[in-house]
């Protein structure tokens, strides 16, 4: 509202012109001066008014400050910081869900190594005991017969003798091949006869040994680690 007072105070400033020149300036008559009369009022209100508007210090006409560039740009950098935030949000978010997902898929995988290592050893282990089983009635033989042949070995010729030392190298490299297989032989002598790992043929009344003690091997137990190919047939003291 001041402006406009202003503006109007402005337009009603009179200003005379030197006679020469409103002569000169004037060929037509008064019309044509009070015409040109009103321009230049409007020309110096204009200019009056430009220099009132920049002296205001960026002031409204009524006194509100104008916005500056800063504060104007100050709304789409606020909103660009909280998409921004917003977006490492959800990036964090999917990292963490990615980390979960990693871990499930190591748990799982750890798991299924486990699984598969326990199988093939469980496999090893069943093949290695059918194949011994197999094996073991032929060691029997071959050390049945080298313990009937020891007693007439002195007696025979050298070729029999010979053929004595091959068959109980064939014992020795077969019952290498069994040890080396993981299969061991149950110790049964001198033991506390234990029902899992011995089977009792005979049992012998005898002060010597202490009741249910094995007194004699009389076929070889063997054993896989934790599992029992053959149990070992024995002779069990009982008490007279």
């Amino acid at each position: 509202m001041a402006s406009e007072k202003k503006t109007r105070r402005w337009n009603r400033i009179p200003i005379k012109l030197p006679e020469s020149e409103q002569e000169s300036d004037s060929p037509k008559g008064p019309e044509h001066s009070a015409a040109a009369d009103m321009s230049v009022d409007e020309d110096v209100s204009e200019e009056l008014l430009n220099q009132e508007m920049s002296s205001s210090d960026d002031q409204a006409p009524d006194g509100i400050p104008l916005p500056s560039s800063s504060s104007e740009a100050g709304g789409p950098a606020v909103a660009e910081l909280v998409a921004t935030r917003a977006e490492l949000k959800r990036v964090e978010a999917e990292v963490n869900e990615l980390k979960e997902r990693l871990a499930r898929r190591q748990a799982d995988f750890e798991n299924y190594r486990k699984r598969v290592e326990r199988e093939r050893t469980e496999t090893y282990n069943r093949v290695v005991a059918d194949i011994a089983a197999k094996l073991l009635p032929v060691l029997d033989n071959l050390k049945r017969a080298l313990e009937s042949e020891a007693s007439v070995e002195a007696s025979e010729s050298d070729e029999f003798r010979h053929f004595l030392s091959g068959v109980d190298l064939i014992y020795r490299q077969l019952d290498g091949i069994i040890d080396a297989l993981g299969v061991k032989p149950v110790v049964a002598v001198g033991e506390q006869f234990d029902p899992h790992l011995h089977e009792a043929v005979v049992t012998e009344p005898t002060d010597d040994y202490e009741p249910d003690t094995v007194t004699q091997e009389i076929v070889r137990g063997y054993r896989l680690g934790d599992k029992l190919i053959r149990p070992a047939l024995v002779k069990v003291a009982v008490k007279k």
